[in-house]
């Protein structure tokens, strides 16, 4: 039996008709990836989250020689996050990719680590984490983790052998 999935997003070309606080956090995230130390994929990219009490916290994809031990932006943010404030729920994250040797043609939303941090997170503080991934020209805008991971791994799903 065929079956579908389909997600509903907004696709945004003007940037004035978002919210200040969407605007800000675009502002936050460019900024955040200017800091990003990317010197081996020259791939950019900043993330900003905003939490319940509208404290924005910033990330940065973070690259080593040892390839498996950088991080990406979001999770940069989203570990920065929950490391200092455990008990606020993330209302929504912003992320962007600046990179220096090639052109994009559209926004790069995040990777399936990302997704799937985001998504455990999501369902943790059970309350939905709008994303919001753009470049210069377009913004994708989707109202919950989930719908960027269907099919998620959580541990609940699991059933143990006693």
């Amino acid at each position: 039996m065929q079956k579908c999935i389909s997600i509903n997003y907004d696709e945004i070309t003007d940037f004035n008709l978002l919210s200040q606080v969407d605007k800000n956090l675009i502002n936050k995230a460019i900024s955040a990836s200017k800091l990003a130390y990317a010197p081996y994929s020259e791939f950019n990219v900043g993330a900003a989250l905003i939490l319940e009490n509208n404290k924005i916290i910033i990330g940065n994809n973070q690259e080593n020689s040892s390839f498996p031990c950088g991080v990406c932006a979001e999770r940069v943010a989203l570990f920065s996050a929950r490391s200092i404030y455990p008990e606020l729920l993330i209302k929504k994250i912003a992320i962007t990719a600046v990179p220096k040797n090639f052109k994009l043609h559209n926004p790069v939303g995040p990777c399936g680590l990302c997704r799937q941090v985001l998504m455990e997170y999501e369902k943790k503080q059970q309350s939905d984490i709008e994303i919001l991934f753009f470049d210069t020209k377009k913004i994708i805008k989707i109202a919950k983790a989930k719908d960027l991971l269907p099919f998620f791994f959580a541990e609940d799903k699991l059933k143990r052998i006693n």
